[in-house]
């Protein structure tokens, strides 16, 4: 196991990677930008190391400076958390040269899953479903025309490097596409330095459900079963919940074992999530697989019983799964709520400012991630999220039951965030009911 781990990120996923590495004996690094001398990771962290201003270009997202503060603190692994520098490929690799370990999977595997056109081409080879659409790139508008001609409206234009809603457009018609397609490339080359975009047929109400594995050097694939992430407002996800809750145990293997298939196929190490939506009939789809840990990794943690992190760092350090897949069984039903600094009764906007209240949720079967404390100030610089409330219950219903409650109690003043939101949504008669789908939000609020 290593001896001393770097963590090239902030916030709650910070203190989660310095908590999981404290239990493994491994001590641990935090990095910071001048904002966040004050935050609460760094006093647990064993050293920490100012690599630039609040401007994420130089300091988070800045190569040489992490890579420096990992030579002068003598680690030798770094672990980049989700976000930022997570999906790096030139960051991985820079790693690597340096002679540390980048606690995620291979380039080469990285190659292969973290550009989304590739990835679909791995996943026709392992002969698992996706969506109808391209090939590959779609060059210009003409082209995107003649697919959409011949696979039928709605399509959805998406970023070939990237996620979370930034370069995707869904059409309905010629007109819509001729506008949104130039659109969705500037969007992308902006977000992502790569303006390539490819073409899917848009799912009319799909669920999104993602299979959370882990897979080491020697072979070893296991999942650990799935989440469905339908709950998202502008692609952005805002509550999950394990298990998918109307996927029957037959679907639910065959989804497990697809999953499984790509994450072989692509020669992967480590923890990956691999995506696919649902449609009506429950057939399901590939549509994408993150090379990293996943903001929403505790609900799978507490149906499981696993600890990802240390997955994670284990199989970084060379070790291997001495598991197969009848040691992981999941037991009853975990929800996951983010809470954002946003306004919900003013669009969302964003919500900085010093916390002077706080009161954090507990009791039995609740679960808080979060790095605020009272006397903390929320910046505009970085991610809105502040907070993740996990739950577990015996059953869906009680699970709401449970989430609901800990929303009840948890206070920030006067910070306004989106804890009224989730209790709406909680609420609502179809989501209690499970009639929901990825448009749900944008339907009902």
């Amino acid at each position: 196991m290593f001896s001393k781990v770097l963590i090239a990120n902030r916030g709650e996923i910070a203190l989660r990677i310095i908590r999981a590495c404290n239990e493994l004996g491994i001590k641990t690094v935090a990095v910071y930008s001048e904002p966040d001398k004050d935050a609460s990771y760094i006093q647990f962290a064993d050293e920490a190391i100012c690599i630039g201003p609040a401007d994420c270009t130089k300091s988070y997202l800045n190569i040489a400076g992490i890579i420096s503060a990992a030579e002068v603190a003598d680690v030798e692994a770094i672990h980049p958390g989700y976000g930022f520098l997570a999906e790096n490929i030139n960051f991985a690799q820079i790693c690597r040269d340096c002679g540390l370990k980048f606690i995620g999977p291979p380039v080469k595997a990285m190659q292969l899953l973290g550009d989304k056109v590739s990835a679909r081409k791995l996943a026709k080879k392992a002969k698992v479903p996706i969506v109808p659409g391209s090939d590959g790139i779609i060059e210009d508008e003409s082209e995107a025309l003649k697919l959409a001609d011949k696979i039928g409206y709605p399509v959805i234009i998406k970023a070939a490097a990237g996620g979370g809603g930034r370069g995707m457009r869904l059409v309905h018609n010629d007109t819509g596409l001729r506008s949104a397609f130039n659109a969705a490339c500037a969007e992308a080359k902006a977000a992502f330095g790569n303006g390539s975009v490819y073409l899917e047929k848009f799912i009319v109400e799909p669920r999104h459900v993602e299979v959370q594995v882990i897979a080491d050097k020697y072979g070893n694939a296991l999942h650990f079963y799935e989440r469905d992430c339908s709950i998202q407002r502008r692609h952005q996800k805002m509550i999950e919940e394990s298990p998918c809750p109307v996927l029957d145990e037959r679907t639910r293997e065959k989804l497990c074992e697809a999953a499984l298939r790509i994450i072989k196929e692509a020669k992967y190490v480590n923890a990956a999530t691999v995506e696919f939506i649902l449609d009506r009939d429950k057939k399901f789809y590939f549509i994408e697989a993150n090379t990293r840990i996943q903001v929403e990794h505790p609900v799978t943690e507490m149906v499981t019983s696993h600890d990802l992190i240390k997955w994670q760092l284990r199989i970084a350090a060379g070790q291997k799964i001495k598991l197969s897949q009848k040691d992981i069984s999941h037991t009853g039903v975990a929800i996951e709520c983010r809470i954002n600094a946003e306004d919900p009764a003013n669009n969302f906007a964003p919500s900085p400012g010093t916390i002077t209240r706080l009161i954090l949720p507990g009791g039995p079967g609740v679960r808080v991630d979060t790095h605020i404390y009272q006397g903390w100030t929320v910046s505009t610089s970085y991610d809105s999220m502040i907070a993740k409330i996990i739950v577990h219950g015996k059953t869906r219903a009680d699970a709401i039951a449970i989430m609901k409650r800990a929303l009840s109690e948890f206070v920030v003043e006067p910070v306004k965030t989106t804890i009224p939101a989730c209790l709406d949504i909680l609420s609502h008669s179809l989501f209690v009911k499970n009639k929901i789908d990825t448009g749900f939000v944008e339907r009902n609020f």
